[in-house]
Formats: C-alpha cells, structure tokens, sequence
C-alpha cells in the first residue's frame, strides 16, 4: 500500500501518521470474496445441486450463495481496479491500525496455541491477557473470569451437549 501525501504540515517526508490507501484492502477483501466464492461453487457442484426425490440437495442453497459472492466480490475488484488510479481514499492511518494489531496478534497466538494446547489452557490466557492489558481487571476478577469461562465452557460443551472440544496435553494428563 502506498501512502498518498495527506497535506499536513507541508513536509514531504514521510509522517508520524502516515495514511494508507483504501484501494489495496478494497482489492484484497474482493479476491478474498472470490476466492471464497469459487470454494463454495466446486464443493457445491461435488455434493449436487439438483433436487432429489425429498427436495433440494445439500449443495443446492450453497451454490446460489457463491454465485451471489462471486458477483459481490468481482464487481468490487473491478471497481477498485477501473477507479486505482484515480483513488486517494484512505483506508487507515498508522495510528488506527496500531490497536487492530493489539488486538490481532494475541488472537493469532491463540489460535496457533490452540493446535497444541487445546482450547481450555490458550483460552484462559487470552481472556486474563485482555482482562489485564486492555480492561485493566483488577487480579481477582481476571483469574475468576478466565479460570470460570473455559470450566464453564468444558461443562457446556463436554459434560452438557457431549461435543468434545480440542483437548491438549493437560486435560489428556487429567484424564479427559
């Protein structure tokens, strides 16, 4: 993404709070849409989308949604693409990303820890992090909470429904 000169101050080095263009995002999200898109249509074709003896088959709402998003997400991307050019929208400033990142970097973690730890112990930790750094909870209600979410969710999902949720080395040395 590049970044347009936004008129301030007159410097013509690069700011403190440097802007970034809409066009680039815009274009991601619309190949991101087609991409998707082009997903759901094949794995609808592979189930059928006809109608059997007791209705529509399984593919059949599917693939009308994907033909639906793959004519959202190529009119975006051939939007964007026609108007490039001539686009000086901005999508952020540097210092509006800085707390999407804040946010998206520890729930990237987590999911990565979830492969190996399941999702009781990661989700302990992400909810006490939170509660912490962006909540500032006091101690006593951080660990109530990110100790009583994933034991409720436990009970819930496990005890409750009998969906077993992902389980990593601790709950396998517990026993479960």
């Amino acid at each position: 993404m590049s970044a347009p000169d936004t008129g301030e101050g007159g410097d013509a080095g690069p700011s403190k709070d440097q802007a970034y263009l809409a066009r680039g995002p815009e274009l991601a999200v619309a190949l991101g849409l087609v991409l998707l898109a082009l997903l759901v249509i094949v794995d609808s074709l592979r189930v059928g989308i006809g109608w059997a003896d007791d209705g529509p088959r399984s593919g059949y709402f599917p693939f009308f949604i994907g033909l639906i998003l793959l004519a959202a997400g190529g009119f975006i991307a051939v939007s964007t693409l026609f108007t490039w050019r001539g686009s000086t929208a901005v999508f952020a400033r540097r210092h509006e990303l800085l707390p999407v990142f804040a946010m998206l970097i520890p729930m990237v973690v987590y999911v990565l820890a979830m492969v190996w730890l399941g999702i009781y112990l990661p989700s302990a930790v992400l909810i006490a992090y939170f509660m912490r750094r962006h909540g500032k909870f006091a101690w006593p209600s951080t660990l109530a909470v990110s100790a009583g979410v994933p034991l409720a969710f436990f009970l819930v999902f496990e005890k409750w429904f009998l969906v077993p949720l992902p389980k990593g080395p601790i709950e396998v040395m517990l026993g479960f």
